[in-house]
């Protein structure tokens, strides 16, 4: 027997974007059903690194990371917990020159962000994490980025949307999504049938299927960032760091395990990835490179995710070019964790005020649809900045 519920919005997916927007709609007292196929949070929102950074991201999406930043230092009064956030400090190394050279340049571009960037060289940096390892030219450091744990960040936004009043529904996989011109339409696999006059599309990497449905086809790809974790060691790091042109990430929690990606894993289905034991042994030797006291180590645990990736590794946040109230959120290319919450944010301001104070015209999903028969042209700060996992 088929159940209908009537709602104002309806979300696809209950990760840390969907969570997030639901729980802002919530709080404005607008009416949310949130439909997610897993559980809240327990996808790539839920498996990814856990850094909170600002380093190292684009031009564009800094006004969203700035914001980010802010929404992330009330996070208990969100969420109610406080999530193992710490702002610890990132510090994203250089190897060469050539790479110091480039970490100045970006903090040149991005001074009125507010992340102060503090410039170390070697010697710098040998009295400060005598730690690393000695093939470090230098870094760059952000003093109030930071790290948490996203096993417990990301499902609490559903649960605080919950205790808001939306209502939330786990372990339903939406099927398909319609709209008669007046209302969406979603059907499910449990026979539940949503109808609402606002949708937004947080389905992560299964997000650009309900795109095309719509009839904006987008080159959505899946990545399958690789990582792992070690016994608890006595506490050496409490920065979390990461290495210019990617590589290498890792965090060290209060209770000792260093978390620790880098590399991808694989995957024969679009839906689940696992390790791969090919690229294990990599990820230990880069790590023990960095870290030399990481050497001996047991490592307790490999683990990987299905995230969404766009080709100029910036997300697909707006509203859709074809259908009225529909608006996306997906791609987040591996870096959403610390921006989630903005994300979540802005699409319950364009909900409810048809816009937002953030600027996102650079994510618009036109810039694909519209060379969907041509070449996408990469701005400048994307070609020059880090991809690593959040």
């Amino acid at each position: 027997m088929t159940q209908r519920i009537d709602t104002e919005v309806a979300i696809i997916g209950g990760g840390i974007v969907g969570g997030s927007a639901a729980l802002f709609l919530r709080r404005q007292g607008v009416p949310v059903v949130v439909l997610e196929a897993a559980l809240c949070g327990a996808r790539a929102s839920g498996v990814n690194y856990g850094g909170v950074r600002r380093q190292g991201r684009g031009l564009e999406q800094m006004p969203l990371a700035r914001r980010a930043h802010e929404l992330w230092g009330r996070l208990p009064e969100l969420i109610g917990i406080d999530g193992e956030y710490v702002r610890s400090g990132h510090l994203k190394l250089a190897a060469s020159e050539a790479d110091m050279a480039l970490l100045e340049a970006y903090r040149e571009r991005t001074r009125g962000f507010g992340m102060h960037l503090d410039m170390l060289d070697r010697r710098t940096l040998a009295k400060r994490f005598g730690w690393l390892g000695q093939d470090v030219a230098g870094a760059s450091f952000c003093p109030e980025d930071g790290h948490a744990n996203p096993r417990l960040v990301s499902p609490a936004f559903g649960r605080a949307a919950s205790a808001l009043g939306a209502d939330v529904r786990e372990g339903v996989r939406v099927t398909s999504a319609e709209y008669d011109g007046s209302r969406f339409v979603l059907r499910a696999d449990n026979g539940l049938e949503v109808r609402s006059r606002y949708l937004l599309n947080c389905a992560g990497a299964w997000a650009g299927r309900f795109a095309e449905g719509f009839g904006e086809a987008v080159p959505e790809t899946s990545i399958h960032p690789l990582m792992m974790v070690t016994e608890p060691l006595p506490v050496f790091m409490t920065v979390s760091l990461g290495i210019q042109g990617g590589g290498i990430y890792a965090r060290q929690v209060s209770r000792g395990n260093c978390v620790i990606g880098g590399g991808r894993g694989v995957s024969t289905d679009p839906d689940f990835a696992r390790p791969g034991r090919a690229n294990l042994s990599a990820l230990m030797a880069n790590a023990t490179t960095l870290l030399p006291v990481l050497r001996g180590a047991q490592v307790i645990r490999f683990w990987t995710g299905v995230e969404g990736n766009m080709p100029d590794h910036n997300p697909v946040l707006g509203p859709s070019s074809t259908v009225p109230g529909l608006f996306h959120a997906f791609g987040l290319s591996g870096a959403g964790f610390q921006i989630g919450p903005a994300v979540g944010e802005v699409l319950s301001e364009l909900v409810v005020n048809g816009q937002s104070p953030i600027p996102i015209d650079a994510f618009r999903i036109e810039r694909y649809t519209a060379a969907a028969h041509g070449a996408v042209a990469l701005p400048e700060s994307v070609r020059e900045q880090t991809l690593e996992s959040p």
